[in-house]
């Protein structure tokens, strides 16, 4: 009998317990607010939609290196000699043209993953959580600022770029090759030279011997 009435109590208690915050507001009046048109104030650390501010970005691929699910698209392009990339905010000049950055928020999870290891802070969270769509493909978010017929030529440019490259590095070699063929040709010429005279000389003291022996025996002929 005792138990009983100690396992009864330990359920009231505990139900108790449990309702307590219910109970501190069961004699609230309620607030209901104006949705949409007045909105609730967001926490201070609050992750909500990405944007990326192409002025600093410098297609470094940190943020996409980063993503867990793989979200972040970039593609870049190198710039050739006289193309004016510009510079960041912070002063540092760019390299790359940037013709691809996507990021698509039907994969995104909201982790700002990304947003710690980019060198110029071009991305960031937003306050903004009101985006939904009703096609899944609306949902990639296009930050690039270069046009279609700009991104075809800087891959124009810088194809053209690589290939006359490739041809003047082709065009050194085949410098060097000759340069190499033509010195090793004059030095087997010279070696050449040096090995007939070499002969040359020789050959003279016995050329010249049976000429002595000739001389000898004319003088003692005339002794006689």
């Amino acid at each position: 009998m005792k138990e009983y009435f100690k396992n009864t109590w330990d359920g009231l208690y505990t139900a108790f317990v449990g309702m307590k915050i219910t109970f501190q507001h069961l004699f609230v009046p309620s607030v209901t607010i104006q949705y949409p048109s007045v909105k609730p104030p967001l926490p201070e650390r609050a992750r909500n939609r990405l944007y990326v501010n192409m002025a600093d970005c410098i297609g470094c691929l940190q943020c996409a290196r980063a993503c867990p699910v793989n979200c972040i698209e970039i593609e870049t392009v190198k710039a050739v000699p006289g193309d004016e990339v510009g510079n960041t905010s912070q002063g540092k000049k760019k390299a790359l043209w940037v013709t691809k950055f996507d990021i698509d928020f039907a994969k995104c999870c909201y982790c700002q993953l990304c947003v710690f290891p980019c060198p110029t802070e071009c991305i960031k969270m937003t306050e903004v959580y009101e985006f939904s769509e009703y096609n899944r493909e609306d949902l990639i978010y296009n930050f690039t600022t270069l046009n279609l017929d700009e991104i075809r030529e800087k891959e124009e440019k810088y194809e053209k770029f690589q290939a006359e490259k490739e041809a003047q590095k082709l065009a050194a070699a085949k410098a060097k090759a000759e340069a190499a063929a033509k010195a090793k040709a004059e030095k087997e010429a010279a070696e050449k030279a040096v090995a007939e005279t070499k002969t040359e000389e020789t050959q003279k003291p016995e050329e010249s011997k049976p000429a002595e022996d000739e001389k000898e025996n004319g003088d003692s002929a005339e002794k006689e």
